[in-house]
This record gives structure tokens, C-alpha cells and sequence, in this order.
């Protein structure tokens, strides 16, 4: 009876012992730390395709054979804005509306919409504003005014492949008055982190998009005429009534 007995107590004592030096093979758990810190960004943000944002390009100024110039600097920048070529065209005493050349790049023939691009790389997706201003009428280097001359810009959209939310405020086409600013595109309080892309219309629309309107009665002299563009960016976000 009593080796009997002796039997269970010896496969007991081995079971624990098993199960002792399990725990102890396992050697337990430890857990580290992984971190990262942003901080706004103050070199420029290269200009990229409006139709596909992700990559680079290098485009060309028509009006300015040196150009483009660079773009502003600082975590809140505009990166490049195209300039507007309306080209050669016969004087006529009738109201005549031309089209802007696409934008163009240099080392391709790809052709694309005229546009402009806005970076917000100061980690806070406070929103921001974009404003444009025409300095003056179209003028020859005399001082001849083109008198009601107007640029028309349809088809305007933004594009972009950040996933802050895209501006609320965005303008689909817009006239220029010489002299009087114009609120284009205007990021709200939670939108507009990232670089994003106001371009008129797309490469199949570009050619059509950005337009003269020159009315017959205006005088016309045989010479170039010319004017500027400002656009501004400011930290200032959109209205967020009606948001």
C-alpha cells in the first residue's frame, strides 16, 4: 500500500517541476519607447504637377526667358504661380477674347494647366488665404493703356495628396479688376496642412481656361503690352460660418 501511494506524489512533484522551468524559459516581457518630434519647416517646398501632385516638375515662365522665380520662404509659402502668355494677335475693331498657353515644362513636351502652389508646413492646420491683385491695366512700355481689358480665369479647382482636409473656400473662376483684390482660395481652422494645388483647369481644358477679353472699341496700338499679378498667402484662416 504504501508504494502504491508513493506513485502519484512522485508524478505530481515532476509536473511541477515541468511547469517551473517553463515560466522560467518564457525570461518575461519589457516594453521601450519609440518617439519623433515635427517642427515647421523652413526650407521651400519645390513646384509639382497640379494634375498629380506627387510628382516633381520644372516649369517654364512664357513671359520670362530667366525665370521662374523662386518661392517664398518660410513654413507657410506660395511655391511657384504660372504667368499668363495671350501671344501674337492682329488688331481688330471687334471685342475679341484670347486664351493663356497651357503651362509648359522644361526636358518634356508635357503641357498642363496654368496654376499656382501653396505649402503649409508649419504643423498647426490653422488655415490660411490666398488673394490675388491685379497691379494696374495692361499698359505698353509708353503708358498706352489697353482700356477694358479683362482676365477671365473658369475652371479652377485645388488638387492635392495631403490628407488634411482640402480648403472649404475655393473659387471656380474669377475676373480681375486692375486694383481690386480678389479672395481665391481660403483654408479653414483644421484644413489645409500639406501643399496644395489651385490650377485652372485640367490638361485637356488648359488651353480654354484662362482667357483675355479685349473689347473692339479699345485702342490698339502695334507693341506689347503687359501688366502684373500679386497673390498673397496669409495666415489668416477662412470664415467658418456656414462651414
Amino acid at each position: 500500500m504504501k508504494k502504491l501511494s508513493l506513485i502519484p506524489i512522485a508524478v505530481f512533484a515532476l509536473i511541477l517541476s515541468v511547469g517551473g522551468n517553463t515560466a522560467l524559459a518564457e525570461g518575461g516581457t519589457y516594453d521601450t519607447n519609440a518617439k519623433i518630434k515635427f517642427v515647421p519647416a523652413e526650407d521651400g517646398t519645390g513646384p509639382v504637377d497640379p494634375e498629380e501632385p506627387e510628382t516633381p516638375v520644372d516649369p517654364v515662365d512664357p513671359t520670362d526667358p530667366e525665370g521662374p522665380g523662386p518661392g517664398t520662404p518660410g513654413p507657410l509659402s506660395i511655391d511657384y504661380a504660372s504667368s499668363f502668355q495671350f501671344g501674337e494677335q492682329e488688331i481688330t475693331s471687334r471685342d475679341k477674347t484670347y486664351t493663356a498657353d497651357p503651362q509648359t515644362y522644361k526636358d518634356t513636351e508635357n503641357v498642363g494647366p496654368n496654376y499656382v502652389q501653396v505649402t503649409d508646413n508649419r504643423g498647426t492646420e490653422t488655415g490660411w488665404s490666398l488673394q490675388v491683385v491685379q497691379n494696374g491695366q495692361f499698359k505698353t512700355a509708353s503708358d498706352q493703356e489697353l482700356l477694358g481689358a479683362e482676365i477671365r480665369v473658369k475652371n479652377a479647382a485645388v488638387n492635392s495628396i495631403s490628407q488634411s482636409p482640402k480648403p472649404s473656400t475655393v473659387k471656380d473662376s474669377f475676373e480681375l479688376t486692375p486694383g481690386t483684390v480678389d479672395n481665391v482660395v481660403s483654408a479653414h481652422d483644421g484644413e489645409g496642412a500639406g501643399t496644395y494645388l489651385y490650377h485652372f483647369g485640367t490638361s485637356a481644358t488648359a488651353a480654354e481656361s484662362v482667357e483675355l477679353f479685349v473689347p473692339g472699341s479699345s485702342t490698339k496700338y502695334a507693341d506689347s503690352y503687359s501688366t502684373t499679378l500679386t497673390w498673397t498667402l496669409s495666415d489668416t484662416p477662412g470664415n467658418t460660418e456656414g462651414k
